[in-house]
């Protein structure tokens, strides 16, 4: 599949670089605003109801429903070119409306969210709201733009051009940094000027990653033109689809909100919502690396072969994928799991906060493998037209997961009630990808997956000796006191200290992983390592 292959290496070189500018904007920002306090946790819920927005949008409508039919309507004799200008002009619209409405709800959403905020938190992050909100119209528009190049078999410029967000964005950070001064994490410390140019930074960014996407335009061959003559276009089928979809992932807004209200009681002196975001942040690298590289051209793909009524080809695809991602998120959740406390020593201001931090972000790790077999399982539906049974398998997990959610502050105390979501979120993931997989296989027959299983099962063998050996190193360098867990030496700053460490122990990780695998002859390691030199150029 040398199409694939060119395809993942394109979506991976642009990820990677992605996520590592975004790592350092993650830093940048932290130094500016801080990991723990109110006014660090006011902006980071007020920056994050944009990306809530975004989710809705381009899970709930680009990619479930529109990115199938771009595809079949590719094929038309004029490529697609009448229904898309019909598509993108009512799209803008909609984005516009959708922006307005959110900045007018702007007030009721933070305090929806900061539930158990002081009114001087909540009028902060209210501020930060109406910097941010712009950002709803810019990332539904981004969605658009590159779910249509992902459609059309464009690949890189979605995958690359987050990183202009990211320099623009540490450029603003450090700069701001510089003329006003860093950890800002106290509510005093604000006034509009600053939450202006604080905000401004933060959606001038994603302006700049938008802009990035139209100048690419050009390579779909396509031109559009405003054209708001919208009858003929399949509204009505759209319509139906989108209902499912917008349904879901509002359940999955719903559990946002409910997380977000259970750990807000702990804003201030304990990890809340700004160590929630950024151990998400490091949990997305791995994700976002391995299976959005790898899955998102094999959607593509299903896409086209469910189209076609190729069936066999279909489910050949779901299992191929399958274990080639287990193959490689499995690692790379052990590997995350040892280097936890250095990973989160980056993102906090010293080794107690690291230390603190770091259970969140195992609590995350431990959905990395489901989700990973998940985003195949979900495409597949999506694949054939079907947004309803993606819906009743997510309202499954939404339900768990807020039920579990709910009783977290009644064991945990607040010092504990972030870690104890994040796992039980991974709990209520589990739960959904094994029912999504059973309705699939009543949809599609055998998909394969007791192969699957026991692929799953034997890198998860091999990984535990890899991870047992990583976390010797660590507690013969000194465990959470030493300088992989961020303690400075000589000067040296923490966090670059802690990335090394955690650079180290990932690698002692996977290099021991590759070695039982290649001792016990694993087939599945003869085929990743030939995506990997694809991935790589060779």
């Amino acid at each position: 599949m040398p199409s694939l292959g060119r395809a993942s290496a394109m979506i991976a070189a642009g990820t990677i670089a992605s996520r590592a500018t975004g790592l350092i904007r993650a830093v940048v920002l932290v130094t500016a605003i801080g990991a723990f306090g109110e006014a660090s946790d006011a902006f980071s819920v007020a920056n994050q109801l944009p990306n809530y927005v975004f989710q809705v949008l381009s899970a709930g409508l680009i990619t479930a429903v529109l990115v199938p039919q771009i595809v079949k309507w590719s094929a038309r004799e004029d490529g697609g070119r009448a229904h898309l200008s019909k598509l993108f002009t009512l799209g803008t619209i909609a984005m516009l409306a959708v922006t307005a409405v959110a900045m007018l709800l702007a007030p009721w959403l933070i305090a929806l969210l900061g539930r158990d905020w002081a009114p001087d938190q909540r009028a902060l992050g209210t501020a930060f709201a109406y910097w941010c909100l712009p950002q709803v119209f810019f990332y539904g528009m981004f969605a658009l733009i590159g779910e249509t190049l992902n459609a059309r078999r464009v690949f890189g410029p979605y995958a690359w051009a987050p990183i202009v967000n990211n320099i623009v964005s540490i450029i603003g950070f450090a700069a701001f940094i510089v003329i006003f001064g860093g950890e800002r994490s106290e509510l005093h410390q604000w006034d509009p000027l600053l939450i202006g140019v604080f905000g401004g930074i933060t959606t001038f960014g994603i302006v700049a990653q938008t802009i990035v996407l139209v100048i690419f335009w050009r390579r779909t061959g396509l031109s559009l033109r405003p054209d708001f003559r919208w009858r003929g276009m399949g509204l009505g089928d759209l319509r139906d689809l989108a209902r499912w979809s917008f349904a879901m992932l509002l359940v999955g807004l719903v559990v946002s909100v409910v997380q977000q209200q259970v750990i807000s009681d702990a804003s201030g002196d304990d990890a809340s919502a700004t160590v929630w975001m950024n151990a998400w942040l490091v949990f997305m690298l791995p994700y976002s690396i391995i299976v959005m590289s790898i899955g998102t051209p094999y959607f593509t793909q299903l896409s086209e072969h469910a189209s076609e009524g190729r069936d066999d080809e279909v489910r050949a695809d779901i299992g191929r994928a399958i274990r080639t991602l287990g193959l490689l998120v499995v690692i790379a959740a052990v590997a995350l799991m040892v280097a936890a406390v250095p990973a989160s020593r980056v993102f906090t201001g010293s080794e107690e906060q690291a230390v603190a931090a770091a259970p969140v972000l195992i609590g995350f790790l431990a959905s990395l493998v489901p989700l990973a077999v998940q985003f195949i399982v979900q495409r597949a539906f999506y694949a054939y037209g079907d947004t309803r049974t993606p819906f009743l398998f997510t309202a499954f997990q939404a339900a768990i997961a807020i039920g579990l959610a709910l009783l977290m502050p009644l064991i945990f105390s607040e010092g504990y009630l972030a870690a104890a979501v994040a796992f039980c979120q991974s709990l209520s993931s589990l739960a959904q990808v094994i029912l999504a997989s059973w309705l699939l296989h009543r949809r599609l027959g055998s998909l394969g997956m007791g192969t699957s299983i026991w692929a799953l099962t034997r890198f998860t063998l091999a990984a535990i000796p890899a991870g047992i050996a990583a976390f010797a190193v660590y507690i013969l360098a000194g465990g959470d006191g030493s300088w992989m867990a961020g303690s400075g030496i000589d000067g040296i700053p923490g966090k670059l200290l802690a990335a090394v460490g955690a650079g180290i122990l990932g690698l002692i990780a996977i290099v021991v992983y590759i070695a039982i695998l290649a001792l016990f002859r694993a087939p599945e390691l003869r085929t990743t390592a030939g995506l990997v030199r694809r991935l790589t150029g060779r």
